[in-house]
């Protein structure tokens, strides 16, 4: 239990490192006024980083389940430390892509690893009914990060634009150093004859094979989106109704403490009122968000993207908790990271319309059509999950 405990605590740790990204809060700014980047830019810059995302994302997590989860992290932990130190150098939409590309590798290969390695290790000792929880603090931990390093980015960048990108490169050194302490946990490993084949049954049994997974998987793709054009939208909105640069920070703060918050009192809230009604509870929350954004004008209006960010705390660890149910140990960081695949796929698809459509008609009118969009798709989605989650298993 001791190993045990240990991990859990340094994986709390290594979520608040890997999200202390300290040029979030103002890293739109950063593309629009520094780099000379428009909206559909950005959307096709992200869409770029999702590209590589893509490209390693079910690879790495395969992988993660063939070398290890320590040596994944450790692997990735590096790539942070170059991506940011490129980002430091940027000065043109060619330096920037590389360096997403590099840390949309980083990430691609967290993703997975980091849940799985938790979930495995709650396993081993016997205490895996508790992995929401965990989950949830986890990810809470990770935007209490987020929202540390987000306090004072207006007045960084005010400082000097790089100086932001700057910490990161040391945060990430953090990172390695913390992820190098990682106990690889005893879990069952399959033989693999062809690596290949075995991919595709991994995957037709996530997609196909395993409908609660299929649904989960999917609900999972519509919420993440839903909460994910906000990200990139609002600060261009927030500069539009006139917010001051030194409030910046602190409302990325605020925000990510919000999805801090609402990811601690997942677990809880889900076990007081259940799947039907958090799901319920998923699309009054970004509906309202939507049309908040696109209604209310003034300087306050950004307000309502915190109903978005509310929404994106609380939906990690129940589908997450949803989702590990139904994945064998064998291939938990393969299926986790074919989930992010999914999720990347649809924003590559549908981001840089989302900015061009941005640019046409303005961010507020974009929001408002987003409300229609979600309105249309979120109900038919959510009687798929529910009715599957509320069913026997059927393969």
């Amino acid at each position: 239990m001791n190993t045990d405990n240990s991990n859990i605590k340094k994986l709390y740790l290594f979520s608040f490192l890997k999200m202390s990204l300290f040029p979030m809060a103002i890293i739109t700014l950063f593309w629009k006024d520094h780099i000379g980047l428009s909206l559909a830019n950005i959307m096709l810059l992200q869409g770029g980083c999702s590209l590589a995302m893509v490209v390693m994302e079910y690879p790495s997590g395969y992988l993660s389940d063939r070398i290890g989860y320590r040596a994944v992290l450790n692997l990735a932990s590096l790539l942070g430390i170059i991506g940011w130190g490129l980002y430091s150098l940027a000065d043109s939409f060619v330096t920037v892509l590389i360096a997403e590309i590099i840390l949309g590798i980083s990430f691609s290969f967290i993703s997975g690893a980091d849940s799985a390695l938790l979930y495995e290790t709650l396993k081993v000792g016997e205490e895996v009914q508790y992995y929401a929880r965990h989950e949830g603090r986890m990810n809470g931990f990770g935007q209490i990060g987020e929202a540390c390093g987000a306090l004072f980015a207006g007045l960084l960048y005010a400082t000097a634009p790089q100086l932001p990108f700057l910490i990161q490169v040391f945060v990430w050194i953090l990172a390695l150093m913390l992820t190098r302490t990682l106990i690889e946990p005893s879990r069952v490993k399959r033989v693999v004859k062809s690596h290949f084949a075995e991919a595709l049954q991994s995957t037709h049994y996530a997609l196909v094979q395993n409908r609660r997974l299929r649904y989960t998987i999917l609900l999972n793709l519509i919420l993440g989106l839903a909460s994910f054009y906000p990200v990139w939208l609002i600060q261009p909105y927030m500069q539009a109704g006139s917010v001051p640069l030194a409030w910046f920070g602190p409302i990325w703060a605020v925000a990510n403490l919000s999805v801090a918050v609402s990811a601690l009192s997942s677990y809880r809230t889900h076990l007081q009122i259940g799947d039907r009604w958090m799901v319920l509870l998923f699309i009054l929350l970004i509906l309202a968000g939507y049309l908040g954004l696109g209604l209310v004008g003034g300087v306050w209006e950004f307000l309502f993207y915190y109903l978005l960010t509310t929404m994106r705390g609380l939906r990690g660890p129940m589908l997450l908790n949803h989702a590990q149910r139904e994945i064998p140990s064998a291939n938990r960081a393969g299926i986790l990271s074919l989930q992010s695949l999914v999720f990347r796929l649809g924003f590559i698809c549908t981001g840089p319309l989302v900015g061009r459509l941005a640019d046409r008609v303005g961010v507020e009118q974009t929001f408002f059509l987003l409300f229609y969009a979600f309105a249309l798709i979120l109900p038919p989605m959510a009687w798929l999950f529910l009715r599957q989650i509320a069913s026997p298993q059927k393969k």
